[in-house]
């Protein structure tokens, strides 16, 4: 304190008027920020909502490519293409996932056509292709085989390089598979895709709308993939995970979920300091709709706050179904 009773330090004044509180702002979103999940579907100029995600449609490849030149126009550097198949292309063993003519690659094939100044990136997990929903080759007790997965994702990701993907995100948790995916990738000579690995998935509740999107709800039903992605309870499970993906090949690396897992991005961004992203999830985007649909809360105010939480945690970027509201926003 001064000696007329006010202290010296006032933090206020760097709060007290909008220029100072930009100028000293610690953390800023771009739209370079972003990537925008999108789900595409067959089909002609169609576009089908998703009811547990409000605003949010399956798109097919013409308005995918539509999308894509808007999202350019934005600033935003990428987006990551969830193919949503039929159930009669569904099989215990996948085989759709690497088709060369499959929804997955054709749409990939044509955004690097039509917008080449976009980045594609893509998943390699087999949920969307399984008959039973889940991330990978399951035996006749329901156990989600690892090395029998591996051997089908990287038919999956060799497929997808080959349609002109640039990003590979491997989503499904076996382990080995960034190494096996790497190698492959080196073989064929795609030295330039680069692997986002979801290094740290966990087995959460908030993927519903997502699986209710893709189709694979009522494959998975009850069950639960527990056996493969993390425990919610761990962190430190997450650092050897994220080390293990780095030391086989990934470039970048997902925490996933996002806002419950805040504590994780730092801790991954601090240990490593790699290019670490965030999946703010389905289940993330749906709870802050129906409060913004409701009028509980300001929809720009509180899509900015959870956006800017994960710059302000270390993450380099985002992925987020708000990607292009916010983008407009910050233009």
């Amino acid at each position: 304190m001064s000696e007329t009773g006010y202290p010296t330090t006032r933090m206020r004044r760097l709060r007290s008027c909008d220029f100072i509180r930009r100028m000293v702002s610690e953390s800023n979103l771009t739209p370079a920020d972003f990537i925008q999940p999108i789900f595409v579907c067959e089909g002609e100029n169609y576009r089908e909502p998703i009811a547990s995600m409000p605003g949010i449609d399956r798109l097919s490849i013409d308005l995918l490519i539509e999308k894509s030149r808007k999202l350019r126009d934005l600033g935003i550097p990428a987006i990551a293409v969830f193919p949503v198949v039929s159930k009669s292309k569904k099989t215990k063993w996948a085989e759709e996932s690497y088709n060369p003519d499959g929804l997955a690659q054709r749409a990939i094939s044509a955004v690097r056509e039509s917008v080449p100044e976009i980045g594609v990136m893509a998943d390699v997990a087999l949920d969307p292709f399984t008959i039973d929903g889940h991330d990978g080759i399951s035996n006749e007790d329901g156990y989600v085989e690892n090395d029998v997965t591996i051997d089908v994702i990287v038919k999956q990701a060799l497929s997808q390089a080959r349609a002109g993907v640039q990003i590979i995100a491997p989503s499904e948790m076996m382990d080995g598979r960034v190494g096996a995916i790497r190698q492959a990738l080196e073989s064929e000579g795609f030295h330039n895709v680069l692997i986002l690995s979801y290094a740290v998935k966990y087995a959460s509740a908030f993927y519903g709308p997502f699986r209710d999107a893709v189709g694979s709800a009522s494959e998975l039903g009850g069950r639960d993939k527990r056996t493969y992605q993390m425990d919610p309870a761990n962190s430190n499970e997450a650092i050897r995970e994220v080390a293990l993906d780095l030391a086989e090949g990934a470039d970048m690396v997902i925490v996933k979920p996002g806002l419950p897992y805040l504590d994780v991005v730092r801790r991954v961004k601090s240990e490593f300091n790699v290019p670490t992203f965030a999946y703010q999830v389905s289940g993330e985007y749906a709870m802050l709709m129906a409060a913004i649909q409701n009028g509980w809360l300001d929809e720009r105010k509180v899509i900015i706050e959870t956006l800017s939480a994960f710059k302000r945690a270390g993450g380099d970027g985002v992925l987020s179904y708000f990607s292009e509201r916010a983008a407009e926003w910050i233009a």
